[in-house]
């Protein structure tokens, strides 16, 4: 049981009763799951864990740090969250989520916190579980941590793309590497390199024990039209599948129809929405 208060900031003493909402939707929740079973419950580097509180008993989250990601959230939970994060100032760089929910935060939050820079309000969420439709890649490989200077190029060029802005105007970029290199370091990016060249790369960027969410997609502009793209995500699910968890997932923009055809020709299979609001 836990106090009445509407919204609290939660720690490893909540653990149980988080990782049941968490569990309730392993795909949806992958990035939350993710991330704290890297820092805690407790959070760290400033991230903390709102829960909503009714009748004594945890009904959502929320994951606040560099996004914002609001868990089984319902009217009354959004509401109180809110409230919450106008009082503390707005912190993250995205509100990400699902549709009914980030839809509903933002329209109350929007006043204190808006203009956004970009709204993504339709994101198919794909699943497969099962082996691609399509032959992978075979030069598809992990990133050799030698081959990081090849690929942080590609990692700024897809994000800056991706998201509108480059991710490492801040600091020279040097904290946007250390990500990137850390995910070479566990073996987690993928890419077929040539003559130095990155032409097709992913990253799986979350992993529980049964999920784990591609990120980071991108084929060379030079190199688009001719297939990289499929045999590179066939190769990639395989790894995923193989080494990291039974269920693959990631979420895409709607209006990225290239993309949505790549990735229904390997297999990928629509189970839910999100929304995005960046800032």
């Amino acid at each position: 049981m836990l106090r009445t208060a509407p919204v609290r900031i939660l720690g490893e003493r909540h653990r149980e009763a988080v990782y049941a909402l968490l569990d309730a939707d392993p795909v949806g929740n992958v990035f939350v799951a993710s991330r704290l079973s890297t820092t805690g419950i407790s959070g760290g580097g400033g991230a903390e864990v709102w829960g909503h509180v009714e009748r004594g008993r945890l009904t959502a989250l929320c994951y606040s740090g560099a996004n914002l990601v609001p868990v089984n959230a319902g009217p009354a939970a959004i509401r109180s969250f809110a409230d919450h994060a106008r009082w503390r100032g707005r912190r993250c760089s995205s509100i990400v989520g699902p549709v009914e929910a980030v839809g509903d935060f933002w329209e109350q939050i929007e006043p204190a916190w808006g203009p956004a820079r970009a709204i993504r309000a339709s994101q198919p969420v794909l699943e497969i579980d099962g082996p691609p439709a399509v032959p992978a890649d075979p030069l598809v490989r992990r990133v050799r941590i030698s081959e990081l200077d090849a690929l942080v190029p590609a990692c700024v060029a897809m994000f800056t793309e991706e998201v509108g802005v480059p991710p490492d105007s801040g600091d020279g970029g040097a904290l946007y590497r250390a990500r990137v290199e850390e995910l070479v370091r566990t073996g987690r990016a993928f890419a077929r390199i040539e003559d130095g060249r990155v032409v097709f790369k992913a990253e799986i960027g979350a992993v529980t024990s049964q999920v784990c969410q591609i990120q980071g997609v991108w084929v060379h502009p030079d190199l688009r039209g001719r297939g990289h793209s499929t045999a590179g995500m066939a190769a990639v699910v395989s790894y995923a599948l193989a080494e990291f968890a039974p269920r693959v997932t990631l979420y895409v923009n709607d209006f990225n129809t290239a993309a949505r055809a790549t990735y229904r020709r390997v297999g990928f299979r629509q189970v839910g929405e999100v929304m995005s609001v960046l800032f």
